[in-house]
């Protein structure tokens, strides 16, 4: 019994090592979140060299993508959008209030084609701003056939902790 389980936990381990080198995360209708769960889970696909693949909506945080990772480790397909705003944090009576530092940081990670898009557009704001088609394809590489064709053999990343990365983020946003 003892030896079963143990061949299962070894080939179980072996097989999540042997498809991680191939991982591929799939957005599709991701609408953000906190700056800082993003900023982790893209330094971890960047670290072990995930492709991305944006297939839908990618809102918001999840926008970080595109200045986290390499350009060849990122591709959009032609259903891809990307939705921008000015960052923001809770009040204490529930509402919202902008955050310009986190705003900020956002706008410093992206890679400068974008910026300026951006900026043409008003800057970040609380109005959501949308870059798709042949604008997005100027600036996020259109995915090939073969990366299309294993979309569905996606997989999850495995989440590295980056403190310094986090903590940084973490103190723009407060601010």
């Amino acid at each position: 019994m003892r030896r079963a389980a143990l061949l299962l936990i070894t080939a179980t381990a072996l097989a999540l090592t042997a498809s991680s080198a191939r991982a591929m995360i799939l957005i599709t209708a991701d609408r953000g979140g906190l700056i800082t769960d993003y900023a982790e889970r893209f330094l971890s696909a960047r670290a072990t060299g995930e492709q991305v693949v944006i297939d839908g909506a990618c809102l918001s945080a999840c926008t970080l993508v595109v200045g986290m990772l390499p350009r060849d480790k990122i591709c959009a397909t032609p259903k891809a959008v990307l939705g921008f705003h000015a960052a923001w944090r809770p009040t204490r009576n529930g509402g919202r209030v902008n955050s310009l530092p986190a705003s900020q940081a956002m706008m410093d990670v992206y890679p400068a084609d974008l910026r300026s898009w951006i900026v043409r557009r008003g800057g970040l704001t609380t109005k959501m701003i949308f870059l798709q088609g042949r604008e997005l394809a100027a600036i996020v590489p259109p995915c090939g056939t073969s990366v299309s064709a294993s979309i569905h053999a996606t997989h999850e990343p495995h989440v590295v902790r980056s403190d310094a990365a986090r903590a940084t983020l973490v103190a723009r946003q407060a601010r």
